[in-house]
């Protein structure tokens, strides 16, 4: 009887040591999959991922790769952002000065009603494509923490520089003309 308890015990304890090595291993690979995630930043050079979003009120689809060769400003917004609304009759202003020279101002909204962007976008007469981003994808696949966070992208598709915060008419212009095709 001895015998049979001690190999009881013996094949519990190789089975405990197994699952805490299994699970020590799961814990570890948790771990440096998260800091890959951090370390994936979206930095100044780096070629812009592509991707595929809706015209609001349409089905009609834009993707990034679509706008090669033209310089391109990605606005990430929602209609409850203070900044966002201050900023957009300078996006507004600049877009029928540079859409004609290349450049494309797309707004990414990331409200989750129709009815409140329609509203948005009426009250402020705005002109240029706004895409949505219901399920917030492009903002995750893009990293945008605080918004409005605007990304330039070169005719070339590399990141030339991703702002922060609220853009003034200046600033905005001065972004613009570094994206402009030559």
């Amino acid at each position: 009887m001895k015998e049979s308890t001690f190999k009881k015990k013996r094949k519990r304890l190789f089975f405990r040591t197994f699952m805490l090595l299994f699970m020590a291993g799961l814990v570890a690979f948790a771990i440096i999959s998260s800091l890959n995630e951090e370390d994936a930043v979206i930095a100044k050079g780096e070629k812009a991922p592509n991707f595929q979003l809706n015209k609001f009120g349409t089905d009609e689809p834009v993707t990034l790769r679509s706008l090669e060769g033209k310089g391109v400003m990605l606005n990430f917004w929602a209609t409850y952002c203070e900044p966002c609304k201050d900023e957009m009759p300078y996006m507004e202003e600049m877009y029928a000065e540079y859409k004609d020279k290349g450049v494309e101002i797309l707004a990414i909204n990331l409200d989750s009603t129709n009815i409140v962007v329609e509203r948005f976008l009426d009250d402020y007469g705005i002109t240029f494509p706004i895409l949505r981003d219901k399920k917030g994808q492009v903002m995750d696949l893009y990293q945008i923490g605080p918004i409005p966070t605007s990304i330039f992208i070169s005719p070339e598709g590399e990141i030339v520089e991703q702002v922060k915060g609220e853009l003034t008419l200046n600033k905005l212009e001065g972004y613009l003309q570094q994206i402009t095709p030559e």
